[in-house]
């Protein structure tokens, strides 16, 4: 319980990424999360090395290809932040569209996998961010990556080693976002704001 109580999402990261077994091993309790039908809708693309910044350049073309006037200093940012991550997952959804399934239930599978990416990076000493924006809508950066449609993707999961750690940040009260239905509508203490 100590390790998920203190994993925290940090973009503050180093080399090194995890090594080829340490990933497998990620990688294999992504596989583990919920998967109702078992469609196995993960698919996780690894990007790093003399990749990173051809992956980059993708992003800033996908960037420019859905708004044009996008501005420089957007465009820098991003380009840097994929090509400096010692690791970038990228998080495809093989969906089946038409399945008795439904779509969101492939969809919440992956943001399950996405999840235990996260606490399983935590859990060995490494350090994620999943991060999406307006480029996980484009379709020709989805089929770039090998996720022609209807295949998507649900984001990116930036790896590495934390730098500077610092404490986990305070998390809400679980009873605000808690309650026990006995018959009638439950309210929530933090839907009071």
């Amino acid at each position: 319980m100590d390790v998920l109580l203190s994993r925290a999402s940090t973009d503050r990261l180093a080399d090194p990424a995890p090594s080829a077994a340490q990933l497998e091993q990620i990688l294999a309790a992504a596989l583990r999360a919920p998967d109702h039908g078992r469609l196995r809708p993960w698919r996780y693309i690894v990007i790093e090395g003399e990749a990173r910044p051809l992956f980059a350049q993708k992003v800033v073309d996908s960037m420019l290809r859905l708004d044009p006037q996008t501005p420089e200093f957007n465009l820098t940012k991003r380009r840097t932040r994929f090509a400096t991550m010692p690791m970038t997952i990228a998080l495809g959804m093989h969906l089946r569209v038409g399945h008795k399934i439904p779509l969101w239930e492939q969809e919440m599978a992956v943001a399950a996998g996405a999840m235990n990416i996260l606490n399983a990076l935590h859990a060995l000493g490494f350090g994620g961010i999943w991060v999406s924006g307006p480029v996980t809508q484009d379709p020709v950066l989805a089929t770039e990556l090998g996720l022609a449609a209807p295949h998507r993707l649900a984001g990116f999961i930036f790896v590495g080693t934390p730098d500077n750690p610092h404490p986990a940040p305070a998390r809400p009260d679980p009873a605000a976002f808690s309650a026990r239905w006995q018959g009638a509508p439950v309210t929530f203490s933090a839907d009071k704001d």
